[in-house]
């Protein structure tokens, strides 16, 4: 029972907020020169526990923002968010980049670098503290935050995988004999 499920495109495409965090222009070397054309890396989330991470390539801006939005709403996932802080300390990999997601008390605000800060905000999460280790590229940053909120796991699902209630989660998991 995994609670990052795919939750489908046509369902969110009305309430989410969508944000663009990297326009690239790149090059494809061929025998007649040099295609150029974008890359656009986008995220979308819901600020209530909906989020997703998409690429778009195309010649012209427009359409590669069309894709990559388009892109990113297929990829959506549920994130549990509680208090608006995630449940637990996650460690997030993708490729080189490692993000640290750590919950953070209220009042904290989101510590974060822009492709993490981007994805964090839109999934709904107002307080939380991150570390980006290894690679600082957008896309590969962006990509394991993602990593990271997926393997996170609510209180009442633990309590199923164990279980137990979920009041012995957090006093501590003793048997009455």
């Amino acid at each position: 029972m995994s609670f990052s499920k795919n939750v489908k495109a046509t369902d969110v495409a009305k309430e989410m907020e969508e944000k663009i965090i990297e326009i690239r222009r790149v090059a494809k070397v061929t025998r007649g020169g040099k295609t150029m054309s974008f890359r656009v890396v986008a995220v979308v989330g819901n600020k209530n526990g909906k989020v997703g991470v998409g690429i778009g390539n195309a010649r012209e801006v427009p359409q590669a923002i069309r894709k990559a939005i388009q892109d990113a709403k297929k990829n959506v996932k549920e994130v549990p968010i509680k208090n608006g802080t995630i449940p637990h300390e996650v460690i997030g990999r993708h490729d080189s980049s490692d993000v640290i997601l750590i919950p953070a008390g209220p009042g904290t605000g989101v510590i974060a670098s822009t492709p993490v800060r981007a994805v964090v905000e839109l999934c709904g999460a107002t307080n939380i503290l991150t570390k980006s280790l290894g690679s600082t590229t957008v896309l590969n940053l962006a990509k394991a935050t993602m990593n990271g909120l997926e393997q996170l796991k609510s209180p009442l699902m633990i309590a199923q995988l164990r279980d137990i209630t979920v009041k012995q989660i957090f006093s501590g998991a003793h048997k009455e004999a």
